[in-house]
């Protein structure tokens, strides 16, 4: 079974950048979705954007400007790359990866999460 794990997370002032990874313990050219969610305290997890395995990238309005996800087949690593972050970012950030099955249930894979707080 493959497996996520992220890193990257931190205390980041208001306004600064982070760089998020996720590296698969195996190939991620199965996963025909990957992508980054994030919960803050006390909310529910929302989703903050995915890539393709083309490589086509959507986000949520949230954050569409100032984060970028990219995904390197090669290295079997995900990233999301955060600018302008604003407190209302802080969050535990969390890898996903889906592959589909047309005859058996789909695969989706979760990794345990990052923390990222911005805070001044």
């Amino acid at each position: 079974q493959v497996q996520l794990v992220e890193s990257g997370g931190g205390l980041v002032q208001p306004g600064g950048s982070l760089r998020l990874s996720c590296a698969a313990s195996g190939s991620i050219l199965r996963f025909n979705y990957m992508g980054w969610y994030r919960q803050a305290p006390g909310k529910e997890r929302e989703l903050v954007g995915t890539i393709t395995s083309g490589g086509t990238a959507n986000y949520a309005e949230s954050v569409k400007g100032r984060f970028t996800i990219s995904r390197d087949n090669a290295k079997n690593t995900v990233s999301l790359q955060m600018n302008s972050l604003k407190p209302e970012d802080t969050a535990v950030y969390s890898c996903n990866a889906i592959e589909i099955r047309p005859y058996s249930p789909n695969l989706e894979l979760w990794g345990q999460g990052t923390l990222v707080t911005v805070s001044s």
